[in-house]
């Protein structure tokens, strides 16, 4: 690596002759000095890339003067060389944010490892990452040319997120385009597969179906609630998988995942009709015929989630669970404080169920508010706004004290979200429905081959208000607009990120099992 300004602070550097000549001949600048004190004077004067700090020297000792250096420069990489392995020194210099750590007598291979790794470690990372995605790139085309399942849908989903999350640390425009592009082709293959095989699931005219919003308590939760002391379920509001993946790691610094798994969303993917499938354990039209007092229809007034805790516990009645559970929306910040302050007392039961509504909140958010907007203006700034909530949120603060506490942990979400590009026309009453990814109403009127419908909603299972009512779903990274006052919907709402349609993003969604360290 050329140009790299390398400072070898060690009052025996006569001795490491042979180790500088090495680095010069590798293209690195070497200066050196023997004491703490010169090495104070050297990095106030010039800027270097890394410190190679000798542990042992008279006057200013390594740690000492590693301490003075990071007064002066926090971030500036420091390796610390000793003779001694000594495990107090060694939780010392990390305590200071070393970079590394090296036990003399070091070899010039150990010196130029401890460079590339501090200096390179995101260059070679990059182009190992980008050359192992183009490598699967053409693997991944000709997955998507043969018949696949929902589980190797899953599968698909699993990969397109692993190298999204991978390849976006490269900073690498031409290749982060090439993976746009391969997962817009994968969602157009998505989208005929769920139209081809959704109403065959939902029917049981299949033997082998995916678990679906309304059997996941009974296939999933059921058995994790009756071999676990105590349970709490976290349903995430619009929590994608890849949103999942970016704070999984935050999690298991308290909890060990047991199990990852992808489950499908019924539709439309929303709160409304996935969510209250999802507590009840029924598809909306049955939960509309069975409990007519807990299903809120579209045209009315009020928040059409009023009655999932009541949902829920008439689901573990109906399948003979006699257990203490209880049920808590938080849709604020002093909701989830006190949430967080009355964890004591939710311990005495034995499943509670928490819905959370921030990233709901963040997405409809960054659909109103301009400077949430320019916050999220892509997948990746989406994933890094719902990670910064995450760290600072009551969720964390109570994800902690159930860790500490030993206490089973489920995570999930009803459904998750797509950023849309490409605008539909539809027409409607006044009646219809605002949601951008599906309209519910009389007499719509669109380019069929655009969206999929459903001319009779008994099909799919969902309620309707009178004869004429139809479903029409958008893929992909479709939305629907109106004719009227066309060309400012069409900007207000493109880029933003919605729900309700057809695409992995909002169907493929997270089911978490984890077990507390």
């Amino acid at each position: 690596m050329q140009n790299v300004e390398i400072l070898w602070v060690d009052d025996e550097i006569d001795h490491l002759k042979s180790q500088i000549l090495f680095l010069e001949q590798k293209g690195y600048h070497v200066e050196t000095c023997n004491n703490g004190d010169e090495a104070l004077d050297m990095i106030r004067e010039k800027i270097y890339d890394i410190i190679f700090l000798d542990e042992m020297m008279p006057g200013l000792s390594g740690l000492e003067t590693l301490t003075e250096i990071k007064k002066i420069f926090p971030n500036l990489p420091v390796v610390m060389i000793t003779k001694s392995e000594e495990e107090s020194i060694m939780e010392d210099a990390i305590g200071s944010k070393i970079s590394d750590y090296l036990i003399k007598p070091v070899n010039p291979n150990q010196i130029l490892l401890s460079l590339k790794k501090n200096l390179e470690n995101k260059k070679l990372i990059s182009e190992k990452s980008t050359h192992s995605y183009q490598m699967e790139f053409r693997n991944i085309g000709m997955e998507l040319n043969n018949p696949l399942d929902f589980r190797e849908w899953a599968e698909i989903y699993r990969k397109l997120t692993r190298w999204e999350l991978e390849l976006e640390e490269s900073k690498d425009d031409g290749i982060m385009q090439v993976l746009k592009m391969q997962k817009e082709e994968a969602n157009q293959v998505f989208s005929k597969f769920i139209e081809t095989n959704y109403l065959d699931w939902i029917h049981g005219r299949t033997d082998d179906s995916p678990i679906l919003s309304h059997t996941l308590l009974k296939k999933k939760v059921l058995p994790h609630l009756d071999a676990s002391e105590k349970l709490f379920l976290l349903v995430i509001d619009n929590l994608r998988y890849d949103q999942w993946k970016a704070i999984q790691p935050i999690i298991e610094e308290f909890y060990r995942v047991e199990s990852d798994e992808i489950f499908y969303s019924i539709l439309p993917s929303t709160t409304q009709y996935a969510r209250n499938s999802l507590f009840s354990g029924l598809m909306p039209l049955e939960i509309q015929r069975k409990y007519p007092k807990y299903w809120i229809s579209e045209a009315d007034e009020g928040t059409k989630n009023q009655y999932e805790g009541e949902l829920l516990g008439a689901f573990l009645k109906r399948f003979g669970r006699d257990v203490k559970y209880n049920y808590n929306k938080i849709l604020n910040l002093n909701a989830g404080k006190k949430l967080v302050e009355s964890l004591p007392n939710l311990l005495k039961f034995k499943l509670n169920a928490v819905v959370y509504n921030f990233v709901d909140m963040l997405s409809h958010a960054r659909t109103d508010m301009e400077i949430i907007r320019e916050l999220a203006d892509n997948d990746a700034a989406y994933r890094s706004l719902m990670v910064s909530w995450f760290e600072h949120s009551s969720l964390f603060e109570l994800i902690k004290y159930l860790g500490e506490h030993k206490i089973d942990l489920l995570i999930t979400t009803d459904h998750g979200s797509v950023q849309v590009h490409n605008p539909i026309k539809i027409v409607g009453d006044r009646e219809t429905n605002p949601n951008l990814r599906y309209k519910y109403g009389r007499n719509l009127n669109y380019d069929s081959k655009g969206v999929f419908t459903l001319k009779n909603p008994e099909d799919g299972h969902l309620p309707r208000a009178n004869v004429s009512t139809t479903f029409a779903f958008a893929r992909r990274d479709d939305y629907f607009v109106y004719p009227n006052n066309y060309n400012y919907h069409v900007n207000f709402y493109k880029n933003t990120f919605q729900h309700g349609g057809i695409s992995m993003e909002e169907l493929l969604i997270p089911f978490i099992s984890l077990k507390a360290k």
